[in-house]
């Protein structure tokens, strides 16, 4: 007599099942557009930067070498200026596309500027406590931090109506806790915390898929505490 299977243990298993598999999908999409992120803003560095350097130092000589009438000097300075302008967006889109500084100088620097950057823009006071010493992880794990923090600056900006946002980052051998705090109107009243917003459900993904976690609370006090901890040996390196 054959045993008889359960109908609803097998539909659980099947579901786990699928929910690893959609999460190792995701994080390989992650993954994947990283890489193409990061290749495209090197090649907008690389490429476009370096011609527009170049093509400003040719008309600074040109401007040199051609008459000084007022009407020629003019055109050159607005031409000067629209390359400038141009070179700007550059090096602005690079940076949307992909941080160098989290490579070049590390994540304190990556994380401690784009505090200091939100602060400037949004006129919100921003105090950022990092460890003294560079936080040594892995680069997914240094991207997924920046990924949170950006998505969290992000929301404060459009829904917080914040004046203050504190950034805390504990570290210790095992794991890597960033908090990010404003003092805003926080979440509505009487309705369960959920990361409905598909920003914050990406970065969710990103940061499970490597072995951590993220939650979103409510302050008693006001406002919102989004926390992220994350492995600093993460199953997926």
């Amino acid at each position: 007599m054959s045993a008889q299977t359960d109908p609803n243990k097998e539909a659980s298993q099947a579901d786990a099942e699928r929910a690893a598999d959609l999460s190792e999908l995701l994080g390989h999409v992650n993954t994947s557009w990283d890489n193409e992120r990061r290749a495209l803003s090197r090649q907008l560095h690389d490429s476009l930067g370096s011609s527009l350097t170049a093509l400003t130092m040719h008309l600074s000589l040109l401007t040199q070498k051609m008459p000084q009438e007022a009407a020629l000097l003019d055109r050159a300075a607005t031409m000067k200026q629209l390359l400038l302008n141009v070179i700007e967006t550059n090096r602005q889109m690079q940076m949307k596309l992909w941080n160098d500084k989290l490579e070049f100088l590390g994540v304190n620097v990556a994380l401690g500027e784009l505090a200091a950057q939100f602060a400037e823009q949004h006129k919100i006071t921003v105090r950022c406590s990092l460890p003294e010493d560079e936080l040594i992880c892995p680069r997914n794990v240094g991207v997924a931090l920046l990924r949170t923090l950006e998505e969290a600056l992000g929301n404060i900006a459009a829904h917080a109506h914040a004046t203050q946002v504190d950034i805390i980052i504990d570290d210790n051998d095992e794991a890597l806790m960033m908090t990010v705090k404003d003092n805003g109107s926080g979440l509505p009243a009487n309705e369960p915390v959920e990361m409905s917003k598909h920003g914050l459900r990406s970065v969710r993904e990103r940061v499970h898929y490597l072995g951590g976690t993220l939650s979103l609370t409510a302050n008693p006090q006001g406002g919102t505490a989004l926390t992220v901890v994350l492995p600093r040996i993460t199953p997926k390196e």
